[in-house]
Formats: C-alpha cells, structure tokens, sequence
C-alpha cells in the first residue's frame, strides 16, 4: 500500500491493517520453517509497511497532544 492510501485511513483502520500483516509475517514464518515458503523477501516489504503505519500512528498522535 502507497503512503498517500496510508495517510488517507483512519487509526483504526490502520491498526487494522497492521494487525493483518502481523498475522501474515507469522504465517509467512511459519511456512520458512516447513520449507513452504514462496516469497522469502516478502518479509522485508511487509516490516516496512508496518512500520509506516506505526510512523503515521505516532505523528498523529503527536499532532493530536501538541493542539490540546
């Protein structure tokens, strides 16, 4: 997902989003360890995207205490 369609969702849906691909990393990990695994590299995308989605979390939050 593009950080423009990231931007345009709400938290909730983003903690959505994230829940969704940490339930995919471990599937993924599961399969590594069964020698299933189609995508290896896969891991490295779906950490980024969390991790954009935890940066857009944080700033809004940040944004939300500096108005208050």
């Amino acid at each position: 997902m593009e950080l423009k369609e990231l931007n345009n969702l709400s938290v909730d849906e983003l903690n959505q989003r994230e829940k969704l691909l940490k339930k995919e990393i471990f599937e993924l990990r599961q399969k590594s360890r069964l020698g299933q695994a189609e995508k290896p590299a896969s891991f490295k995308g779906l950490r980024k995207e969390i991790a954009r989605i935890l940066t857009i979390i944080n700033e809004r939050k940040n944004q939300n205490g500096k108005k208050n």
